[in-house]
């Protein structure tokens, strides 16, 4: 049937042809998802964006135990957050990539993440397809690298002590114990040059830095001890021991149990008393043989649970008859050192852990000049110092008025000692207080104009996205956000690149001068790795729930 004269019949509609509008269409489910995943994601970045920066606001963590943390550290806030949503989630393991790379700039990495998403949720509202844009935030991301490590990063002399301090003390200025820098960065500083090897970049591992917490006294009490620092207490013979020779044991001093889950029956008084001179007799000739070698400090590991037809028996590392003969034999005893323990110990004392009797020689001994027990505040711990070719490893003792202090001390030496890491392996720094974002951020939307189609977006989108860290320095600072990132993009453009905001001074100033100043491979690291979460979530176009 021919329509009539009132009636027009709609031609199909094709896509991707015709010279009308031809921009990506997105589809409504994974519209949704998309949308849902960037609410999630800058929810969390919006959550820990006023703990930026030395006058960012701390938080007070409450678990479900009652117990409280207070912190401004990006990483540690994240980590103990209930958070539910996947795409929040992986805002999480951003801040511990970073925690694990850096060390520092945790909670940079997440708002530049959520100030990104931001950015990639107004292209997309253009018309632009997300993997576009993800391919487009990697471009500029390596653009930002090059610029970085060209024209804006200053070559540094490891053994220049002065400026690697500088960046420790930078790095503990957004902290709670920032008024302590001036003690701690230095601390920090010497601790990695200790154990570090600056002919291999990455010979600094910090596993071989112990860090002991005591409470009392204050964080100004802080020290660094070149030698071994043990939590446990002595428990037999002197308190103090000079010219020691020390064992490490892994064998137990305490009567033999059998491998079998086994009672053995005594019904005569005789017999019992036997068994009991025999155990004796052992231990005795144990003590005495470790005497014989002219060890005069033991140091026993916690003794092992062993798992017998799918029973645990529990064999003591040393009996109370072996501590009475120790006494008597004048042997510093020090039991329950910690099988994680056990490693650090051997390489500070340069010595093997001795499993049995037979290998208990002079040989594997170690010497120091004084190994003694101290008391700090009530805590009684054992320091051994003087060793005779020590290992390069190095123990802190970070002490703190309460537990909240004494946490908070402890990460931010945390921090600091990464920082230091960070400098040993990529030895550059760059100016801090927003100045390298602004700078960027000029640069790259200088490049994006000369680009054509989708890159010149996503490059200017990219450049004004990195603003946001400046942006909220001065946020939390009480100063005015627009006035000073629009002074620091005037200052930049006349070629001052190392104009930033001094947060103490709440000022725009040269901030080399200031001596505001940050390893280089923080600042890649936040971009870098920011870059590729954000365009990990832009390419989730669904959530699918596993069966399992």
């Amino acid at each position: 049937m021919a329509p009539t004269s009132g009636e027009t019949k709609a031609a199909p509609k094709r896509i991707g042809t015709g010279s009308g509008n031809n921009t990506y269409k997105d589809k409504q489910k994974p519209s949704d998802i998309r949308q849902s995943n960037i609410v999630a994601a800058k929810a969390i970045a919006d959550a820990i964006r006023t703990s930026l920066g030395p006058r960012g606001m701390d938080k007070m963590i409450q678990d479900g135990k009652g117990e409280v943390t207070i912190t401004n550290d990006g990483a540690t806030i994240l980590k103990q957050m209930n958070v539910i949503h996947p795409a929040a989630k992986m805002l999480v393991e951003l801040s511990k990539a970073q925690d694990i790379e850096a060390g520092d700039g945790t909670t940079s990495v997440v708002v530049l993440a959520g100030s990104l998403l931001e950015a990639a949720e107004k292209l997309m509202a253009k018309g632009l397809h997300p993997s576009a844009i993800a391919d487009g935030f990697r471009a500029a991301a390596r653009k930002a690298t090059e610029i970085l490590r060209n024209e804006l990063a200053i070559p540094l002399n490891i053994e220049d002590r002065s400026v690697v301090t500088k960046c420790a003390a930078t790095s503990l200025n957004s902290k709670v114990v920032s008024q302590q820098s001036s003690l701690l960065a230095p601390i920090a500083v010497n601790a990695v040059y200790q154990v570090s090897n600056f002919k291999d970049r990455n010979s600094c591992d910090l596993r071989d830095i112990k860090v002991v917490t005591v409470l009392g006294g204050t964080v100004e009490d802080t020290e660094m001890i070149e030698g071994l620092l043990l939590t446990q207490k002595v428990c037999a013979g002197p308190k103090k021991m000079e010219k020691a020779k020390i064992a490490l044991i892994q064998f137990c001093i305490s009567p033999p149990k059998t491998d079998m889950d086994m009672n053995v029956i005594v019904s005569d008084y005789a017999q019992m008393d036997r068994v009991l001179r025999e155990e004796r007799n052992y231990i005795l000739n144990i003590v005495k043989q470790i005497k014989a070698s002219g060890c005069n400090v033991i140091l026993i590991q916690k003794s092992i649970l062993r798992y017998v037809h799918e029973k645990s028996i529990l064999r003591d590392a040393v009996s109370d008859l072996a501590l009475h003969f120790l006494e008597k034999l004048k042997i510093l005893t020090v039991r329950d050192v910690e099988r994680e323990e056990i490693e650090f110990v051997c390489k500070t004392l340069n010595c093997r852990p001795i499993a049995s009797l037979d290998h208990f020689t002079a040989e594997n001994l170690s010497t120091a000049d004084l190994v003694e027990e101290i008391n700090c505040s009530g805590s009684r711990l054992v320091k051994v110092t003087g060793i005779t070719n020590p290992g390069r490893t190095v123990s802190i003792m970070v002490r703190g008025s309460n537990k909240l202090v004494l946490n908070e001390a402890e990460r931010s030496l945390h921090d600091a000692l990464c920082v230091v890491r960070c400098l040993v392996k990529e030895r550059a720094v760059i100016a801090g207080g927003g100045a390298p974002e602004i700078a960027l951020s000029i640069k790259l939307n200088q490049y994006g104009s000369g680009l054509k189609g989708v890159d010149s977006y996503c490059f200017r989108s990219f450049a004004e996205a990195l603003e946001v860290i400046p942006l909220t320095l001065a946020e939390n600072s009480g100063m005015s956000a627009i006035n000073t990132v629009t002074e620091l993009r005037k200052l930049h453009a006349e070629g001052q690149k190392s104009a930033g905001l001094n947060v103490k001074k709440g000022a725009i100033a040269n901030i080399m001068d200031d001596n505001v100043i940050q390893p280089l491979l923080v600042t890649l690291s936040v971009i870098n790795l920011a870059t590729e979460t954000v365009a990990s979530i832009l390419k989730i176009d669904d959530i699918v729930n596993s069966v399992r």
